[in-house]
């Protein structure tokens, strides 16, 4: 029982310590000696560079992911957040870009799925001098090893290393590390005080929407304020997109393209007529120019889905295909970038970034820029979702491709409407009504999106003709665009519960207590 809790306790001690300000990490040394048999195993100068997700993928989950370099080695080592414990290390030349670019072992099992297609960038890097010590017993023997950080601009640190077998060292040593000498056990990773010290801190991009409005804020400064978080986002993703380091960039950069778009369609009668057409304009062009390359990613993301649904005798005779479609998506990714640097997008951006900055009128004359943002919204959403429960039950099982689509469109904007301005509403009917919203939404998408890859399909086996390709590559892709073909009738099929699931009462009733207007202002005037 004594020897369990024991364990116990060292598996939740902390294993990280700050040193109080002015403490080097020599002075450290020679304290420690007169207090433990110790043996300085090596110094050497060291970097330390911190590697996640633009998004922070790994820090969301609780993981540090550093590479650590001295003249004569280099190691990538992941890390829990919560306690320094080691997840695992291994030694490692150059870091890969994607997750599923390393070799197979615990490193590429624990940053794959977190990963996914994005790509692994250097968060910031640290030099450091690291010294390697062993703590030892009378006979010599290693109890426990420790590992002390002397940083230029912060505290140093030390972390410990347990000994299997040794439990009572590792807390004898805590003691006198937080008593006799003055240490502070933390939890903080040193990638905080680093990025602190470059002025930043994590998770300072995320892809979701946080915008927090006041109810009673006027409807245009509240409009240009959700604009301008969303230009925030265009602009994060531009350097990105134009060097497609990931696929992400540019899927953000059209999301929040599309969600600008929406506002404008949808926000109506706050901006001047002719400004909020201009923008709508340029706003549809970036939905069109950046559209061919995101379809293209989305073939190559899809890739490996293909491959495997189809027969294993005729898997293989895809890969022409990925070929094809990889140099198609590069060259669409450099015409795209150029469009990028172009006058017309750098030159407009920045226009509307100046007109979003302009104080706004004392005096409205936009019919709706003066009411409260909370009275559009009730009023916006209330008219999108009326629309969207009109246009989906005039759906039948005859009715064409077509109404799916708009009825699809119509859910994107009221989609993005809870979304902008969620925070004026209590936040646990708000999740149910957007989980509602997505399962149609989701159904909706595959239908569509089979249709389009179908057609796409169709469209690249015609350029690929001219390519001299085994017959077998494009049998293959026959059997792909059948099985597409099924998938878009079950979507097709599974539409009609899923819109049931999002018109029933509760839900309705909750639309309904959130935003409908009052009966007063139904009545005509």
């Amino acid at each position: 029982m004594s020897d369990y809790s024991c364990t116990r306790s060292v598996a939740n001690m902390s294993l990280q310590f700050e040193f109080p300000v002015n403490l080097t990490a020599e002075q450290f040394i020679a304290k420690l000696s007169h207090e433990a048999g110790t043996q300085l195993a090596s110094t050497q100068t060291s970097s330390k560079t911190y590697y996640d997700s633009f998004d922070w993928r790994l820090y969301s989950n609780d993981i540090t992911c550093e590479f650590n370099r001295t003249k004569t080695a280099s190691s990538l080592t992941l890390r829990s957040i919560k306690n320094a414990r080691l997840i695992a290390t291994s030694p490692l030349k150059k870091v890969p870009l994607f997750g599923k670019e390393f070799e197979p072992g615990t490193i590429r099992d624990t940053l794959e799925p977190l990963l996914e297609m994005r790509a692994l960038l250097a968060v910031c890097t640290l030099d450091y001098e690291i010294y390697h010590l062993n703590i030892i017993n009378e006979d010599e023997k290693t109890i426990l090893r420790l590992i002390v950080e002397e940083y230029g601009h912060f505290n140093n640190r030390a972390l410990l290393q347990p000994v299997k077998g040794y439990d009572k060292a590792a807390e004898h040593i805590t003691g006198l590390l937080t008593g006799t000498l003055g240490l502070t056990a933390t939890e903080e990773p040193v990638l905080l005080k680093a990025l602190q010290f470059q002025g930043r801190k994590p998770k300072d991009y995320s892809s979701k929407l946080n915008i927090n409005l006041d109810p009673d804020m006027r409807a245009d400064i509240a409009a240009k304020y959700i604009y301008s978080h969303l230009l925030k986002a265009i602009k994060a993703n531009e350097q990105g997109t134009i060097a497609d380091t990931d696929s992400e960039f540019l899927h953000d950069f059209r999301v929040a393209v599309r969600r600008t778009r929406a506002g404008l369609s949808q926000i109506k009668g706050i901006l001047p007529d002719n400004i909020n057409a201009y923008y709508v304009d340029f706003f549809s062009w970036l939905g069109q120019i950046t559209g061919p390359a995101r379809d293209l990613d989305v073939y190559l993301l899809n890739f490996d889905r293909y491959k495997s649904s189809l027969p294993i005798s005729i898997r293989e005779d895809l890969n022409p295909l990925y070929d094809f479609l990889l140099a198609k998506q590069q060259k669409t990714q450099k015409e795209l970038a150029k469009k990028l640097q172009s006058d017309k997008y750098l030159s407009t951006l920045s226009e509307w970034e100046q007109y979003l900055k302009e104080p706004s009128y004392k005096k409205m004359l936009e019919q709706n820029a003066k009411l409260s943002i909370k009275e559009l919204a009730d009023r916006r959403i209330w008219k999108v979702f009326s629309r969207v429960l009109q246009e989906g039950d005039a759906i039948t099982g005859s009715s064409p491709a077509e109404a799916l689509h708009d009825l699809r469109k119509s859910c994107k904007k009221l989609r993005y409407l809870i979304e902008f301005f969620q925070s004026l509403y209590p936040e646990q009917q708000i999740k149910h009504l957007i989980k509602h919203l997505k399962g149609l939404q989701e159904v909706l998408g595959d239908f569509q999106d089979y249709a389009v890859q179908e057609h796409n399909l169709k469209l690249f086996s015609e350029e690929m003709m001219a390519l001299n390709l085994p017959a077998n590559t494009f049998l293959a892709m026959g059997v792909l665009i059948q099985d597409l073909d099924s998938h878009r009738d079950r979507a097709r099929q599974d539409f009609a519960s899923r819109f049931e699931d999002f018109k029933q009462e509760e839900n309705r009733a909750t639309f309904k207590l959130l935003f409908a207007p009052a009966k007063s202002h139904n009545h005509p005037h």
